[in-house]
């Protein structure tokens, strides 16, 4: 993917003081086409674009703190994307077709990301590009390199090496890209892309006009909510009292909880269903939990298939079936098992427990009862 550099606007922002508060910035140049193929940023660059491009990034990322992530110029209902204040600047920035235009809209959206909470010191770069064998329409990079500390270079035979000041590098570059390009040709007015490894969001702070999808994981516990709530009003069938008050408070409860147990409210076929509903919106959804000290991990579509829940003996037990075990790791001697039948194992269960309950302490004062006699 080759890229066509119409303009470029080069600023170095400066942030000094405690927690980075006094925030300048200075505009050192802005390249055409011509003076770009011309200077170092081309061979610094050039490879960004297309790396930016490709990179993948979710609707609905696995975590809410995926460092790519598409976003959405918010609009009101009724109102087209120029009701929109970033999505214009964005689109005076495409559209310039000459120096001083692009650099006036580059100098007010630098502004605008000056606002941000917790900008830090380094360049930002932006550039307006046209992926050549793909489309005729430009796209728009906005990109941010920090300062690198202590980056020194080879000088002469005497002085050996040299400190450059505010030296730059591509590792750990935020950038955004718009128009959002699902596929090679195929754009995306209404949305962008943005990334940003680090846990401080420059850019969410910068775009306050650009909403972001949920994470697959708050998704997901949003619907299952509504499958609760879906649940009690068909229990109880608007039926109004202190018991239905109770089961309530106790699923909010459930649900707030970071390490929630086991409910035993609904039915297998219930959970299956409620499962195969969640499997809709993301199929390789997993399901993750643990019994007593040990963890377990599967997709959640095995629930019922490969993976089952039961108790026996007032123990719980998670039973997974499988054709052929893998082990990692370290070689260990439970690879050599031959395994018993399950009902043996049942049994074995079954007499742990009752000897666990024998080596019980019994309450002081007490003595062990007569088999013949009641013990009271």
């Amino acid at each position: 993917m080759d890229f066509i550099v119409h303009y470029l606007s080069f600023f170095v922002i400066q942030a000094d003081g405690p927690d980075n508060t006094a925030k300048t910035f200075k505009h050192f140049q802005t390249l055409d086409q011509e003076e770009y193929a011309d200077s170092e940023l081309k061979s610094f660059l050039d490879g960004e674009f297309q790396r930016i491009c490709k990179r993948r990034a979710e609707r609905h990322p696995s975590t809410e703190n995926a460092p790519t992530k598409i976003g959405r110029f918010i609009a009101e209902p009724g109102y087209e994307l120029d009701s929109n204040p970033n999505y214009n600047l964005f689109q005076r920035l495409r559209t310039a077709d000459s120096h001083e235009e692009f650099h006036g809209s580059a100098d007010e959206l630098v502004r605008l990301y000056m606002d941000a909470a917790a900008v830090r010191g380094g360049a930002l770069i932006v550039v307006k590009a046209t992926p050549n064998r793909h489309t005729d329409e430009p796209l728009l990079f906005i990109l941010k390199c920090d300062f690198e500390p202590k980056i020194a270079r080879i000088a002469d035979e005497k002085q050996l090496i040299s400190h450059v000041e505010m030296a730059i590098s591509a590792r750990n570059m935020k950038s955004i890209q718009y128009p959002f390009m699902p596929e090679e040709g195929m754009l995306e007015p209404w949305e962008l892309k943005i990334h940003q490894a680090s846990h401080a969001r420059y850019f969410e702070d910068f775009l306050r006009f650009v909403s972001y999808e949920k994470a697959m994981p708050e998704l997901m516990s949003e619907h299952m909510i509504t499958m609760v709530h879906d649940y009690m009003d068909e229990k109880w069938q608007g039926q109004e009292g202190e018991e239905r008050e109770q089961e309530a408070q106790r699923f909010e409860v459930w649900a707030a909880s970071e390490k929630r147990e086991l409910q035993e409210s609904w039915s297998q076929e219930q959970v299956a269903a409620a499962a195969e509903r969640l499997i809709v919106h993301q199929p390789n959804l997993s399901v993750a939990f643990k019994l007593d000290g040990i963890s377990v991990k599967g997709p959640l579509s095995e629930f019922g298939q490969s993976v089952h829940f039961a108790t026996y003996n007032g123990r719980y037990i998670a039973l997974i079936e499988g054709d052929a075990f893998q082990f990692d790791r370290s070689v260990s001697p439970v690879e050599l098992l031959q395994p018993p039948d399950l009902l043996e194992v049942l049994e074995l269960v079954g007499r742990q427990r009752e000897r666990g309950s024998e080596c019980q302490p019994q309450p002081a004062g007490a003595e062990a009862a007569d088999d013949d006699e009641p013990p009271f």
